[in-house]
């Protein structure tokens, strides 16, 4: 099948342990996919715990709190990241692609339809907002989620590596359109 210009597969894996996220993008990352089509997204501590935090210099990021290993190991397989606080969903890291988009909608205030930073990226990459707020939900829960945006047969590749992690659910997004972050 040919897609257009703007339209793609998007996939979005949600697991419950970092360790099986981890695993999964380093299976992702193994088997020669364009990582810049891949995403990470989570929250890495509960509230009472040790304040996370992270400082970036050059291309080397170190990160500190519960989980600052699992973000530090991370770092070097994406392209960019982000660390903010989303009101209810509370602190979020975002790796990946979808780091750019987030920023985006923070620095430009896009709101779509209510949705958080995260939620606007998600959706602008094509994600139907019933799934983006299914989406929030498991980050809020502390859950990861492993999000890839590509054409039919990687995602269908893609798909079939992440399921084979332990996801808590994966989805297959499939012919979506692309919305403007703007």
């Amino acid at each position: 099948m040919t897609l257009q210009p703007d339209q793609h597969d998007a996939v979005v894996a949600v697991f419950a342990h970092h360790q099986d996220a981890e695993d999964a993008v380093r299976k992702l990352a193994g088997s020669g996919f364009d990582m810049t089509h891949f995403s990470i997204v989570g929250q890495g501590f509960h509230s009472e715990e040790t304040v996370m935090g992270f400082y970036n210099v050059g291309d080397r990021i170190k990160f500190w709190g519960k989980k600052g290993a699992f973000w530090g190991s991370l770092w070097s397989l994406f392209f960019g990241g982000v660390f903010l606080t989303i009101p209810v969903i509370g602190p979020v890291m975002v790796l990946g692609h979808l780091a750019a988009i987030v920023v985006a909608a923070v620095e430009g205030a896009i709101l779509v339809g209510g949705l958080s930073a995260l939620g606007a990226a998600l959706y602008s990459i094509g994600i139907p907002k019933d799934s983006v707020i299914q989406y929030e939900q498991a980050v809020k829960a502390d859950g990861f989620l492993v999000v890839a945006h590509g054409g039919t047969d990687e995602m269908a590749r893609s798909k079939a590596i992440l399921e084979s992690s332990n996801p808590a659910s994966i989805d297959l997004h499939e012919n979506v359109k692309t919305h403007a972050a703007g």
